[in-house]
C-alpha cells in the first residue's frame, strides 16, 4: 500500500472565526473518525484565541493539522480558496469544505468521500435530497433556505438541490480547472458559484443526504449582507453564463487536466 498516497488523500479545510467553543473538538471528531483525515484550519485573526487553541493540538495531531493565519475577517470565500491553493499545492486528491460549528456531522464526511471516490467531480452534502434533514432550525430559517436552493435552481438552471450547502467534497481535478480569480463572491454566494463554476466546465455532481444539525455553541455569522450577496449573486452568474465566454473565463488555463467544454455530464442521486 502506497503510504504517501494515503497521508496526502483527504484534506478537511475549516474556516474559523471566534470558534474557541467549537474548535478543539470538531478537530477531535474528524481525527476519531480513523480515515485518514489531515484537517487545515483558516483562521481569520478569532480574537477569542481560536488560532491558539489549534496550536496548542500540534503535538497531538502531528503532521495532521495544520493552520493558515490571515489578518482581518477577509470571508468564507476567500478563505476557501486559500485552502484550495494550499491543498493543491501539498498534493491532496479529496478536499472538503466544512463548517467548525458541528452543523456538518464528521461521520458524514465518508459520504461525501465515497461520492467523489465513485466517480463524481463533486459531492455535495445535500439536505434536501431523499434521507437529508435539517435540525433545529426555526421554521422561518428552513422555509428561507429551501427558498433561496429554489430560486438558484430557478434562476441557474444548475440541476442540484441544494445549491447553497457548505458540506462539499472537490476531487483536485475540479480544483485545478477552475480560475479561483474569477471567483467573484466572498460570502452566501461563493458557495453556489463554486458549484456553478464546476457544473459549467462539465464536471459530475453527485448529491448525497446528510442531517444538517444548527450549532448549539458560539454565534452565527449568517447577516442581512450575505444573503443579500446571494440573491444578486445568483442573478449575476446567469446573465454572466448567457455569454459563450463564461466557461473560458472560469477555466484555469494553466491546468494540465483538460475541460471538456462540449459535453456536461451532471449525476444526481438520491432524488
Amino acid at each position: 500500500m502506497n503510504t504517501n498516497f494515503i497521508e496526502l488523500e483527504k484534506l478537511v479545510i475549516i474556516p474559523t472565526y471566534n470558534e474557541k467553543e467549537n474548535i478543539e473538538a470538531i478537530i477531535a471528531a474528524v481525527f476519531d473518525l480513523q480515515q485518514h483525515y489531515h484537517i487545515l484550519i483558516i483562521d481569520d485573526g478569532s480574537p477569542d484565541g481560536t488560532a491558539q487553541i489549534v496550536k496548542s493540538l500540534f503535538t497531538i495531531y502531528p503532521n495532521q493539522l495544520f493552520l493558515e493565519e490571515r489578518k482581518g475577517k477577509l470571508g468564507l470565500g476567500t478563505a476557501y480558496i486559500h485552502g484550495f491553493k494550499w491543498a493543491i499545492q501539498k498534493g491532496y486528491t479529496y478536499v472538503f469544505e466544512m463548517d467548525a460549528d458541528f452543523s456538518h456531522s464528521p461521520a458524514d464526511l465518508e459520504k461525501l468521500y465515497l461520492g467523489c471516490k465513485n466517480g463524481a467531480g463533486v459531492a455535495v452534502g445535500s439536505r434536501y435530497v431523499k434521507g437529508g434533514a435539517v435540525q433545529n432550525w426555526p421554521a422561518n430559517r428552513i422555509a428561507l433556505s429551501k427558498g433561496a436552493s429554489l430560486y438558484t435552481r430557478i434562476i441557474t438552471w444548475m440541476p442540484i438541490i441544494d445549491p447553497t450547502a457548505g458540506f462539499v467534497c472537490y476531487k483536485k481535478e475540479v480544483l485545478e480547472a477552475i480560475n479561483f480569480d474569477s471567483i467573484n463572491f466572498v460570502g452566501y454566494a461563493f458557495q453556489i458559484e463554486m458549484k456553478f463554476a464546476a457544473w459549467k466546465l462539465g464536471f459530475k455532481i453527485t448529491e448525497v443526504p446528510i442531517t444538517f444539525k444548527d450549532r448549539t455553541k458560539g454565534a452565527s455569522k449568517m447577516n442581512k449582507g450575505i444573503i443579500k450577496e446571494g440573491v444578486v449573486g445568483v442573478l449575476k452568474l446567469r446573465w454572466q453564463s448567457l455569454f459563450k465566454s463564461y466557461r473560458k473565463k472560469i477555466a484555469n488555463i494553466e491546468s494540465s487536466n483538460g475541460v471538456n467544454f462540449t459535453k456536461q455530464e451532471i449525476l444526481l442521486e438520491g432524488k
